[in-house]
This record gives C-alpha cells, sequence and structure tokens, in this order.
C-alpha cells in the first residue's frame, strides 16, 4: 500500500488551529479534513487516529513552541530582555480579538480526566519548559540581571502560572490594558 504524500507540517499546523479552536471533544474527523486537506482515511493511516494526530500537533507545537524561544534568548541582550520579550509576545496573543490559547494549557485542561496518557504528555511538556526558564533564570542570577538569592526554580514556577493565567484572564476579556499591566507586574515580581 503506497502511503499518503501531504506537507506534514502544514498539516499538523492546521490541525493545531482547528484544537485550539474547538478543543479535543468538540473537533470532529470532519473538521480535520476540512483544516488539513486529508481523508479521514489518510488521517487513521499516517496518525492513527484522531488522538494520534493530538499527539503529532503537541509535539510539533512543542517543537516550534521551543524554537522561537530558542531564537529569542540567542538574540536578545540579556535573559531579562527575552523574558520580557516572550511577555510582550503573551500580552499580543491576549489581546487579540481571536484570542490564540495555548494548545498544551488549553489540551491540557480538556483531557486531564479524560485521558491520563496524554495528559502526562502535556505535563512533560510543560515541566520541560518550565525547567527551560529555571536555567535561563538561573544564567540571569550568575549575569547578576535579577537577585541571586532567590531560587530559579520557584521563579520559574511563579512565571509559569502567571502566564496560564494571563491566557486564562483574557478569555473575561478585561478592559484594555489591564493583562499589559498585570504582565509588568509579573515581570516585576521575577527582578525583585
Amino acid at each position: 500500500m503506497r502511503s499518503a504524500e501531504f506537507d506534514r507540517d502544514q498539516v499538523l499546523r492546521s490541525a493545531m488551529d482547528v484544537f485550539i479552536t474547538k478543543g479535543y471533544s468538540n473537533t470532529s474527523m470532519q473538521d480535520l479534513k476540512k483544516a488539513t486537506g486529508l481523508h479521514p482515511g489518510s488521517i487513521y493511516c499516517a496518525f492513527n487516529n484522531k488522538r494520534g494526530l493530538l499527539l503529532a500537533a503537541l509535539e510539533h507545537y512543542r517543537d516550534q513552541r521551543y524554537a522561537q524561544f530558542v531564537t529569542l534568548f540567542s538574540q536578545s541582550s540579556s535573559v531579562i530582555s527575552a523574558i520580557e520579550s516572550y511577555l510582550e509576545h503573551v500580552v499580543d496573543e491576549c489581546e487579540r480579538e481571536q484570542i490564540k490559547d495555548c494548545l498544551l494549557q488549553k489540551a491540557l485542561s480538556e483531557l486531564a480526566q479524560q485521558d491520563v496518557e496524554v495528559a502526562d504528555v502535556i505535563s512533560q511538556m510543560l515541566k520541560q519548559w518550565q525547567q527551560t526558564l529555571a536555567e535561563q533564570l538561573a544564567l540571569a542570577q550568575q549575569r547578576h540581571e535579577i537577585n541571586d538569592q532567590r531560587d530559579s526554580q520557584h521563579l520559574a514556577q511563579f512565571l509559569v502560572m502567571g502566564i496560564y493565567g494571563l491566557r486564562t484572564f483574557s478569555h473575561t476579556r478585561p478592559e484594555p490594558g489591564v493583562i499589559r499591566r498585570l504582565a509588568a507586574d509579573l515581570m516585576a515580581y521575577i527582578q525583585q
């Protein structure tokens, strides 16, 4: 049997958009067919099922975000300026008319009780992201950009909690500027 040929990155980006917009449970195979251009049989052949496509999309999302993260830190003059730029990106996503959720956060919220295996995969991805932040914050401490008497792991946890909170709070449609001010408060805490 001949394998289907398609642009895997494009299919995964399209699937991510559908999963972010509709959620995993509300995404049908027809939604995926429409978004990806693949027939259900091709999706099953390439990814086994909708769950397999979600797992592949999650990995793609993680890899894409990590590459952006690495680029941001490599192009910034300091760790703190990179974190500020990252938070600015989060704020921009939160202030859009069509709020762009984090696929990992959204899928974890939806699937934590329904699919423990998928929830564990997502939790591991998020823990890796938090660890990367902790390493960057430890580097900022070594460079004397922030107080070196504070625990970098705790700062990373606080930063991750704040980012989750900003994304979730943005769905309440706060007054203009509120998300930006909260992000500035989050940065101020990190820099204390």
